[in-house]
């Protein structure tokens, strides 16, 4: 039959395609906006949507420099837990994770949350005993989390060397069952179409090359395409945060790193959960495809490349390899960084600057993806009301003049 041939196979494809419309406008911008916000990616896009749909400010436009969903967002290892030690850190990820849960039905947009659960392995004493303590600690705060011993680990993921004579030893890990993954960009996507339907214009191909502030407060922002006027402009570009916090005359507690990541050839269902480990620094998962997601950690080097350093690579594929050796005959399909934005403390700023009208969500390191919904909640709340959300009012730039830090470097596991 026609249908069947390779001709018949292209006409239906064209056909079938014929007419959609399209997920989001790609509208021309306005002269003036209630507010901007700057970055196209999940944090970005979720900041919009609240604006829109829990303050009724509509009047909204997302300016991002290349594609929604084009940097961080669509360069991680998309990890979802809350599980964090200190109580600010772990009220924000779990904020998040209950918005997780109920995203896809909120945004009618299936965003592949896949609650597979995960682990944080420990291969000495002092690490099962920083297990215990951030169990006990999530516990108390609700959150749930186990601690399982070597032959509980070895049940759940029988590919894990668990023998006496491993190199990396496993005593133990922690076990955190609502936590798991979600697909990068389907997350973009939905915020974007609902954001969308809720009025905000997205406009895309549009960098941003200066802030225009007078008698300190924000007027909007100089473009390739002109000035955009804006009574509140919201910073949310991860890696460059630095960048943009210069062009309106403010130095930020940040350093910008390449954060290592890869993924395999596509393989058979071998792996339904996430295992992490402090100790080698490396953490993977396997993607719906049935490739294997292996995330490695930062360059040393400060810098926006999105490639990386092999040795980085080689080290964490090393680990990766003496913890599951039957990995060692799978082949290596591609690799990159994103580029992740650093505080002194390992947890994000979530702030209003000393210039009126103008507000950074910024520094969430390696740990931003899994954070999406709640940073964009909170932060949304926080340029609406021009007040810091209550769970948001630990993470102010104040902290650093202050001393009120929250160290989470390697309290929480592992940072990502």
């Amino acid at each position: 039959m026609d249908k069947y041939s390779a001709f018949g196979l292209a006409k239906h494809a064209a056909g079938y395609h014929e007419n959609w419309q399209q997920a989001w406008r790609s509208p021309n911008p306005k002269q003036h906006y209630d507010v901007l916000v700057i970055g196209g990616g999940g944090h970005g896009l979720a900041t919009a949507y609240y604006l829109a749909r829990n303050h009724g400010i509509r009047n909204v436009a997302v300016l991002e420099k290349g594609y929604l969903g084009g940097g961080n967002t669509g360069r991680n290892t998309t990890i979802i837990r809350s599980n964090y030690l200190w109580d600010e850190a772990a009220h924000l990820y779990n904020l998040a994770l209950n918005l997780w849960e109920g995203l896809s039905q909120e945004l009618n947009f299936n965003v592949m949350f896949s609650q597979r659960g995960v682990l944080n392995l420990g291969h000495s004493l002092q690490d099962m005993r920083d297990i215990q303590r951030r169990v006990n600690a999530n516990r108390l705060n609700g959150i749930d989390g186990v601690v399982l011993n070597t032959d509980e680990v070895n049940a759940k993921v029988p590919l894990l060397d668990c023998s006496t004579n491993a190199r990396y030893p496993i005593l133990g890990a922690s076990w955190q069952p609502r936590g798991g993954t979600a697909r990068h960009d389907a997350v973009a996507w939905g915020y974007a179409r609902a954001a969308d339907a809720l009025g905000v214009d997205l406009i895309q191909q549009t960098e941003v090359t200066g802030i225009r502030k007078s008698s300190g407060k924000v007027l909007g922002v100089e473009t390739a395409e002109g000035f955009i006027a804006a009574d509140k402009v919201a910073c949310v570009v991860a890696g460059h945060s630095s960048v943009l916090a210069a062009m309106a005359g403010l130095r930020l507690p940040l350093e910008s790193h390449p954060l290592q990541a890869l993924v395999s050839e596509p393989l058979k269902p071998c792996l339904d959960t996430v295992v992490m480990s402090n100790a080698v620094h490396g953490y993977i998962s396997q993607s719906d495809k049935g490739d294997l997601v292996i995330g490695a950690g930062i360059d040393r080097y400060n810098g926006y490349g999105q490639r990386g350093s092999f040795n980085v690579i080689e080290h964490t594929l090393q680990a990766i390899c003496e913890l599951f050796p039957s990995f060692s005959r799978v082949r290596m399909n591609r690799q990159w960084a994103g580029i992740v934005d650093t505080c002194p403390d390992a947890c994000p700023i979530i702030s209003k600057t000393d210039i009126e009208g103008l507000y950074f969500n910024c520094g969430w390191g390696t740990g931003g993806f899994k954070a999406t919904p709640g940073s964009g909640f909170v932060f949304a709340d926080t340029v609406a009301n021009d007040a810091p959300h209550p769970l948001a009012a630990p993470f102010t730039i104040d902290r650093f003049y202050s001393g009120a830090l929250i160290d989470e470097h390697g309290a929480a596991g592992v940072a990502h």
